[in-house]
């Protein structure tokens, strides 16, 4: 059967900052069926009144219920911005609690991190703490051309270590116009680490209108996240 099973909960790092992680959970929340929540647990670099990540996929997929647990003004990693902001951290059990939170209301609920899987919410703990609370399964999205292949390589060995299921691999924002290493990364990427490319959304998806965001999502993930897509040839 394909697309996400129902009453689950996913959790979607990067494999660093800036990989297209939003707009890739925007696009897995635009072909789920039934409730859709989107849980961001601690949300830098922006402030009080200013749109974050998920004002962002509210924009593209209307309807998902979106929740954000804390907010801290300067982009830095959530541990250190709420310590400069001398406010508390998000710790992994408050993320938890509150994806449990939404899941009893939700068929899905997706949890983006920031940046990075070991990327500090508080002193101890990672989004690798709140995948490992939840017992829920872990999206990676990641860049498209050179040196993704030791940085995804990287974040899948960190979830086999920690004995966390990886979802499969989303390549966040595929370029017009592929070089050689994008192309070869097709192939590569699976190879080096042993999980399945499920999707590659193309760059720019994040400024379309909500109608046409959600045709390209179709397009874009594989049938594992309830597209049609296929790995093109290289």
């Amino acid at each position: 059967m394909s697309g996400l099973p129902r009453g689950r909960v996913l959790v979607v790092t990067g494999t660093g900052t800036g990989v297209g992680k939003t707009v890739v959970t925007a696009a897995v929340a635009a072909l789920a069926p039934g409730r859709v929540a989107v849980l961001k647990p601690a949300q830098t670099g922006v402030g009080p009144d200013e749109p974050g990540d998920l004002a962002e996929v509210t924009r593209l997929v209307p309807g998902v219920t979106g929740r954000e647990l804390a907010r801290y003004p300067d982009p830095l990693a959530p541990a250190t911005a709420a310590r400069r902001a001398g406010r508390p951290p998000v710790t992994p059990a408050q993320a938890a609690a509150a994806a449990r939170e939404l899941a009893a209301e939700h068929d899905l609920v997706l949890v983006e991190g920031a940046g990075g899987l070991l990327v500090r919410f508080d002193e101890d703990g990672t989004l690798a703490d709140v995948a490992a609370e939840l017992g829920a399964p872990v999206l990676v999205v990641t860049a498209p051309g050179l040196g993704t292949l030791n940085h995804t390589e990287l974040t899948t060995a960190a979830l086999r270590a920690r004995g966390l299921a990886c979802a499969g691999i989303v390549v966040g924002a595929w370029p017009r116009v592929p070089d050689l290493a994008t192309r070869c990364n097709l192939a590569d990427l699976p190879a080096v680490t042993g999980f399945p490319l499920v999707g590659a959304v193309p760059e720019g998806s994040g400024t379309l209108d909500p109608g046409a965001f959600a045709a390209v999502a179709r397009h874009s993930l594989s049938c594992e996240l309830g597209g049609g897509w296929q790995t093109p040839e290289a």
